[in-house]
């Protein structure tokens, strides 16, 4: 019977999905579901071999050969995006990858419109900006939800396009007009939306996407679980990012937890086990703008990363030591996790962890914090949908400080051991570097 893992970050995302699904996808044959998010994943792969890609849209287990990746109805597409992202892999040997691809047909597609007037909003924060990756997910969500008319989903996709994607342009132009107000119009963004020829060019690329993917209905879920022995969920970015749990506005226009990936096994009525794997770094990072109470600057230059770093969008790359609270918090925003992931574990040989706070000075504190010890011991989760409650946690989380008990430096063995006992739940791989032949599992699923 087919099994169903969904891996889910625990933490502000880059902690290690899409090595964990490349190394699940060549434990038995595979269907990688894309459940959220879109094309601002970046979930480095190395093989033994030495090859390496960013899997932002196709999934990340499609070096194995056969491995099928599935986009479904909660997944954000940019087509553009992902024929410079199947170029690279053509050359890399999956000149197949095409074929083992399919799209549930109410997936939404992000035009160049969304992501300009995306990088317009945020060049308008100045120093407030919310470390976005700058590839139209938010504007696209949001339009989605303020004008359904003007949405493009995959069934969409005829020779009817024109007329649809002008009102799209000219709405988007409209509304950065209003919400943002005087742009420079030499500003790159804004005259790609003042350009109504880039329409024609949309409509030719959009077509032959379309003849490129196999476009499918949702039910198609069940007729993927029936050709291989494991469906991978999975998921991008982290539920510390989570578009209701995260700490706002620090967040994403995305359900980063388990959620929509239980829907759609829901959907197809499945019956046979499902897994849910929480990802987390022996020590915490943060891509980006926002709090990360376990931030420690000398890290930096002991920890430094292959494939992130500062970027023009999201801002600097920061390091921390293990957060523990910030993780039980995923997994009670995520309704729990069934086995965890450690990765990073090659970085160092020493590991400082922390499990409790020194809580803000704060009247309001108990409606956020569990405090019974006189510091923070946990981070209540708040009623799905109240922004509000969230954007004050963010405020609060500022101002807390790691409290380290002594001692807190330990082995990698004993690190361990305290993770599984203050997540409750076991550890059932780890990982020592990038590829798979570095992976480690420890119990059996």
């Amino acid at each position: 019977m087919t099994k169903a893992y969904i891996v889910t970050d625990l933490s502000y995302g880059d902690a290690g999905k899409g090595t964990t699904v490349d190394y699940l996808a060549r434990q038995a044959s595979t269907v990688v579901v894309r459940h959220n998010g879109g094309p601002q994943a970046a979930h480095n792969v190395v093989t033994a071999d030495g090859h390496h890609h960013t899997f932002a849209q196709f999934g990340s287990g499609s070096f194995v050969p056969g491995t099928r990746t599935h986009l479904s109805r909660f997944m954000l597409i940019n087509p553009i995006n992902m024929f410079l992202e199947a170029d690279h892999l053509i050359k890399l040997g999956m000149t197949d990858i095409w074929e083992r691809t399919s799209v549930e047909r109410a997936a939404m597609i992000i035009t160049p419109w969304h992501q300009a007037a995306n990088r317009l909003r945020e060049k308008a924060r100045g120093g407030g900006r919310h470390g976005s990756c700058a590839q139209g997910v938010g504007e696209a969500m949001a339009s989605s939800i303020e004008r359904p008319d003007l949405t493009i989903r995959a069934r969409d996709i005829d020779d009817g396009l024109i007329a649809k994607l002008q009102a799209i342009r000219l709405y988007l132009l409209h509304l950065l007009q209003v919400e943002v107000g005087p742009v420079d119009e030499s500003d790159e963004d804004w005259r790609m939306l003042a350009d109504s020829t880039l329409a024609y060019t949309l409509e030719d690329i959009y077509l032959r996407w379309a003849s490129l993917v196999s476009v499918v209905d949702g039910s198609y879920l069940l007729t993927l679980a029936d050709t291989c022995d494991q469906l991978v969920f999975e998921g991008a970015q982290g539920v510390l990012l989570d578009e209701w749990y995260g700490f706002h506005p620090y967040t994403t226009w995305s359900t980063t937890t388990s959620a929509n990936a239980l829907q759609l096994l829901d959907e197809i009525g499945f019956t046979g086990q499902r897994t849910r794997l929480g990802i987390l770094r022996a020590y915490t990072t943060r891509h980006g703008p926002g709090p990360f109470v376990t931030e420690d600057s000398t890290l930096d230059e002991k920890l430094p990363e292959l494939h992130n770093g500062t970027g023009q969008w999201q801002g600097a790359f920061r390091y921390g030591h293990l957060d523990l609270v910030a993780h039980q918090y995923a997994i009670a925003a995520n309704g729990g996790i069934d086995e965890l992931v450690v990765t990073g574990l090659d970085r160092s040989n020493e590991w400082q962890y922390c499990r409790e706070y020194n809580p803000p000075d704060t009247p309001d504190g108990d409606r956020y914090f569990d405090m019974s010890s006189g510091r923070v011991g946990s981070i209540r989760v708040g009623t799905l949908g109240d922004l509000d409650y969230q954007a004050r946690l963010t405020e609060l989380l500022s101002l807390c400080q790691p409290y380290y008990h002594s001692p807190s430096v330990v082995n990698d063995s004993q690190l361990l051991q305290v993770i599984e006992q203050h997540l409750g739940a076991p550890i059932s791989l780890i990982s020592y570097g990038p590829t798979a032949m570095d992976k480690r599992a420890l119990v059996a699923s």
